[in-house]
């Protein structure tokens, strides 16, 4: 449906230049995606060797990597999110 977002409470028009730049902002997410998946074949790689490293299991158990790495993904998505918000500038809380 063109121009769906006009249905939208709150929504505005964007000119091409805020398009343009909500869609640069939109092409980063597979981008973080995919340096995020490799941060977790990683962890999962260290996870394999620690079961015959008892000093490699013990600092991944301090560590909690998988912990930070979902803490990275909430907050990645986040700035994300506040950027196109930051250039749509809805007109609502």
């Amino acid at each position: 449906m063109e121009n769906q977002h006009r249905k939208i409470t709150g929504y505005r028009e964007l000119d091409q230049e805020e398009i343009d730049l909500m869609n640069e902002i939109k092409a980063l997410g597979p981008q973080v995606e995919g340096v995020l998946l490799k941060v977790d074949a990683h962890i999962a790689k260290l996870n394999e060797r620690s079961k015959t490293d008892e000093a490699l299991q013990l600092r991944l158990h301090q560590s909690t990597a998988y912990r930070f790495l979902a803490m990275a993904k909430t907050e990645m998505q986040t700035g994300l999110m506040y950027a196109t918000r930051a250039v749509a500038q809805p007109e609502f809380f």
